[in-house]
């Protein structure tokens, strides 16, 4: 997305003012000069030139052990329902918390919807209703597929809570008292879905925007506009100093080069945009959606007893540990958002994520482009599980990912009903047969001396690290491979021989049920930031209670949890199988099969016995 607009002619009176000789007010005029026959401004002699030095802020490196980890998805835009985008940055956001709570770090998971601007008037214009009915529509929307996804938000703030409007106001204008907000005329070409003006230079043919495929409309407002050109040093100092404040890198690397190009103020308020928060002092115009909308990050912490002031919220939590965000609102993020922030002398978040598309033939799924893939039905027809885990495994999180129908239910049944539901259900089964579902020894007993007991522990490990730096897909992997390995143990071992020939040979095959049962112990604790629901339907046929299950930390996946005398559940299957829709068959057909399937679920299966 484009940077809007340049310094007006007024703005040489900021040389006047000394606070500019400081690194935090740098001056861009090379910027300027180079810029500023491309856009058209009218200065407006009304207004009041400000002049203050803003607090700095200090960016930490590193968070204090008592300090909360605090996680934001993008507050997601409510012109249309959720679609699978939003949901991917949600479910990674999810598990991210899930983990971090694991590690027993207190967490706040921010969550929630973003209600101003011109596309949510227009929205709620061709469905025949009110924007305000039209956004309690939408919001309740994403908090039912959120539900449906097991997506264990702490905080849900809308934009057009008054709570939070109390918020933008204050926040605008402490930004004003500190000289970087100015009004002037601006004439560009807008994106009405980018809510932006555009450079010509960025669109493509017809004034069309790359993001969207839809021309732009000339327009020409008088507006308020954030001096960002003066932070311009002071954010190339912070992204030098701190360089894991964007992630990936090469997501880095995009942002300061935006900077390295030059910074140009943008437009805060919009004059022909009723549906929004008035500007102080002026009610004939209304905040700019994103300068609403990102103080949402803060303006969440607001608890309802609370009242509603800027200094309440920021004590309350604020600085966030990461903001997740898709890819294409990295510069407001990562620029606009900082720079705003500096002005109001706030601390900076730790780190700005940016994660890829998902794709759909190949093209970026979004509502605008009318090509997006339904989360809803996708849970319906597949479960929550499969859904968290094939897109959290299969894209590797930072990087675009596309859906394929085929590979999902291949993915899904390989490792999910084969690799870690049949394990279990196959070593429960055995147990049942041969030592009525009771362990023989402690699992740290029935592990010595077994290297497969040091394979695990590698392998919980190295899954830490992986979501720890947010390679979520590798953490997955590493937990998988537990499984395999638990396959191939079972397999090399053949306890179901061991037990026919009794005596040593059936105690050491009652050890190997118990090691594997623990290896499944420890997959349902490090899988369970993925796929909650299955990891506790593991864990209750382990013998364990779902306040057990949910009081569990990532310490528990430390080796030696069973114990001799444990009595296991019966044997069931924990995930289903996916059936694949064959040509000529019909829905009715396959859902008579899933149905079978599922009628044969609380029945053990029969196991191989080679």
């Amino acid at each position: 997305m484009a940077a809007r607009l340049q310094f007006s002619i007024h703005n040489s009176l900021w040389f006047l003012s000394s606070s500019f000789s400081s690194p935090l007010h740098p001056f861009n005029s090379r910027g300027f000069h180079n810029l500023k026959n491309r856009l058209h401004f009218r200065p407006n002699p009304s207004r009041a030139a400000l002049f203050c030095t803003c607090k700095s802020s200090n960016f930490p490196n590193a968070e204090a052990s008592n300090d909360p980890f605090v996680l934001t998805t993008p507050l997601y835009y409510v012109n249309a329902p959720p679609h699978m985008g939003s949901a991917y940055t949600t479910i990674a956001a999810d598990a991210i918390a899930r983990f971090q709570r694991l590690l027993g770090k207190k967490v706040i998971f921010i969550a929630g919807t973003d209600e101003h601007g011109e596309k949510i008037a227009t929205a709620a214009a061709a469905r025949g209703s009110s924007p305000n009915e039209h956004c309690d529509v939408i919001s309740q929307a994403y908090k039912a597929l959120w539900e449906d996804l097991d997506i264990a938000y702490d905080k849900f703030i809308r934009t057009t809570d008054p709570k939070h409007e109390v918020i933008v106001k204050e926040f605008y204008s402490r930004v004003l008292a500190n000289g970087d907000i100015y009004r002037a005329d601006y004439e560009g070409l807008y994106c009405v879905n980018c809510e932006e003006y555009k450079d010509e230079k960025e669109l493509l043919d017809n004034n069309c925007c790359p993001m969207h495929l839809k021309p732009c409309v000339l327009r020409k407002e008088d507006n308020y506009f954030f001096a960002l050109s003066k932070y311009q040093t002071k954010l190339e100092e912070t992204l030098s100093q701190n360089p894991d404040f964007v992630q990936p890198s090469f997501r880095l690397n995009e942002v300061q080069s935006w900077i390295k190009s030059g910074l140009r103020d943008f437009s805060i308020s919009r004059a022909s945009v009723d549906w929004g928060i008035p500007v102080p002092n002026d009610d004939k115009q209304t905040i700019y959606v994103w300068f609403d909308a990102l103080l949402g990050y803060i303006s969440a912490f607001l608890q309802e007893e609370q009242q509603a002031n800027l200094q309440t919220a920021v004590s309350s939590g604020w600085p966030a540990s990461l903001h997740l965000i898709g890819k294409d609102i990295l510069r407001f993020h990562a620029v606009y958002w900082p720079a705003m922030l500096m002005s109001a002398g706030l601390s900076l978040p730790r780190m700005v994520f940016g994660h890829g598309f998902l794709t759909k033939d190949g093209m970026k799924m979004g509502k605008s482009l009318g090509n997006t893939l339904e989360p809803n039905d996708l849970v319906q027809r597949f479960g929550s599980d499969a859904v968290r885990y094939f897109f959290l495994r299969e894209v590797e999180f930072g990087n675009d990912g596309d859906y394929s129908e085929d590979r999902f239910i291949n993915i899904v049944n390989a490792h999910l009903a084969n690799t870690i539901g049949n394990l279990l259900n196959r070593t429960l089964g055995l147990l049942k047969k041969n030592c009525q579902s009771t362990l023989a020894v402690d699992s740290t007993i029935a592990a010595e001396g077994n290297e497969f007991k040091d394979t695990v522990e590698k392998l919980v490990e190295k899954a830490r690290i992986q979501y720890e730096t947010l390679s979520l897909s590798s953490a997955c992997e590493a937990v998988l491979e537990i499984g395999n390995a638990g396959n191939l143990y079972i397999d090399e071992h053949a306890p179901w021989s061991l037990f026919k020939q009794g005596g040593a040979a059936a105690e050491a095959a009652a050890k190997d049920l118990v090691i594997i049962l623990e290896a499944m112990r420890i997959i349902a604790i490090a899988l369970s930031p993925v796929m909650p629901r299955l990891c506790l339907r593991i864990y209750t046929q382990l013998g364990y209670s779902e306040d057990q299950f949910n009081a569990a930390t990532w310490g528990d996946t430390k080796w030696g949890g069973l114990r001799g005398g444990q009595i296991m559940a019966q044997p069931k299957p924990v995930f289903a199988r996916i059936e694949i829709q064959k040509e000529g068959e019909d829905e009715a057909e396959v859902k008579k099969k899933i149905s079978k399937k599922k009628e044969k679920i609380p029945q053990s299966q029969t196991l191989a016995e080679a």
